[in-house]
């Protein structure tokens, strides 16, 4: 062993810059799962307009995403399901004006653009309102919740036996070591959004290599628990169906 370890000054000078690696890490994923989540919420947007506006038939999303993935191959997100998904999500929330609102006037801060798709889709699929909603998105964000334990905790009825919705948004990073955070670095969803699912699994480029160390430190149990794109939607099911 380097005698240069042995130091106790080393070993907190070192502590101190895996901690700042993991803050980057973690502030680099949030920030591109909320650029992913507001793209997604203004083709919803843009989807419920044009449906209004224009009759294009029943044909229109699935033509959108066959139209997308012409232009993006590589990009799973755009499946007729995920868009569908979307437009779904965002109406969801247009239930009650004045969530919209805040999502609007405060679209950095807004809870359901810090947690990851997979997430959200869960919580609008089983909760009976969007206060519920909401409820389960500020405690996913508050308590770290992978989609596993936030499953369990919507099972449980944790909004009906607290009976309290959130009241403010609140903005704060995953703590670093949490299963929101780890599924957060790990979204395929982002992954997809960032064009990166072929680059990420070559062993030469950067990506690859980042990507390998990144699952070598995860634990085994934890590896298998990652679900590909098509798992989280399969899970989702026919969540919003027409």
């Amino acid at each position: 062993m380097s005698k240069i370890r042995q130091h106790n000054e080393y070993k907190q000078f070192i502590t101190q810059l895996k901690s700042q690696i993991q803050s980057a890490q973690i502030k680099a994923a949030v920030s591109v799962n909320r650029e992913l989540l507001q793209l997604y919420w203004q083709l919803g947007e843009q989807i419920v307009e044009k449906q209004a506006k224009v009759q294009w038939g029943d044909g229109l999303i699935k033509q959108i995403s066959k139209d997308l993935r012409l232009e993006f191959p590589d990009m799973k997100g755009f499946s007729s399901r995920n868009i569908h998904m979307m437009r779904q999500w965002y109406l969801y929330w247009h239930q009650e004006p004045a969530i919209v609102q805040q999502l609007v006037a405060q679209i950095e801060q807004a809870p359901i653009f810090q947690i990851p798709w997979g997430q959200n889709l869960l919580i609008i699929s089983k909760a009976n309102s969007t206060e519920e909603a909401l409820f389960y998105v500020q405690k996913t964000i508050d308590n770290n919740w992978s989609r596993a334990v936030l499953t369990h905790q919507i099972e449980l009825g944790l909004y009906q036996r607290q009976g309290k919705a959130v009241g403010n948004f609140e903005n704060h990073l995953p703590s670093p070591q949490s299963d929101l955070a780890r599924q957060t670095l790990k979204d395929p969803y982002c992954f997809d959004f960032l064009n990166l699912t072929e680059k990420h699994n070559e062993t030469g480029q950067a990506m690859g290599v980042s990507e390998y160390q990144l699952t070598r430190q995860l634990p085994k149990d934890f590896q298998s628990s990652l679900p590909s794109i098509e798992q989280i939607e399969a899970e989702i099911g026919g969540f919003g169906d027409e």
